[in-house]
């Protein structure tokens, strides 16, 4: 038991550190340096890709053969979609676009 606790407090400390080091890397980088045009450009096209990545993983597995195999994720998308044109807060869009999908899921389209 107590090995187990201490290799889960050692991984949450390794990833804590990591993501420390994983933020913080830029500024030490670019410390006084003008940030080059290529990492200006990626800091401006890659979140959008990431999440055009991750919405196209999630609806790979969409199933037209009934209405609970594709309403479900189309109404959260466009929830999703809706909440963020009017909000302009990706944290608000994604949370009410997956709270909506789950009460679909587990109330509406059991």
């Amino acid at each position: 038991m107590q090995i187990d606790v201490t290799r889960s407090i050692l991984i949450i400390v390794i990833c804590a550190g990591c993501t420390v080091l994983e933020r913080s890397l830029p500024f030490l980088v670019f410390r006084g340096k003008e940030v080059p045009r290529i990492i200006q450009y990626l800091g401006r096209v890659l979140p959008m890709a990431i999440m055009a990545t991750l919405v196209i993983y999630c609806i790979k597995g969409i199933t037209f053969t009934s209405v609970v195999g594709w309403a479900p994720y189309l109404i959260g998308i466009a929830i999703t979609a809706a909440l963020h044109w009017w909000g302009k807060n990706a944290l608000f869009s994604i949370a009410g676009g997956t709270i909506a999908y789950m009460l679909m899921v587990q109330m509406i389209f059991v």
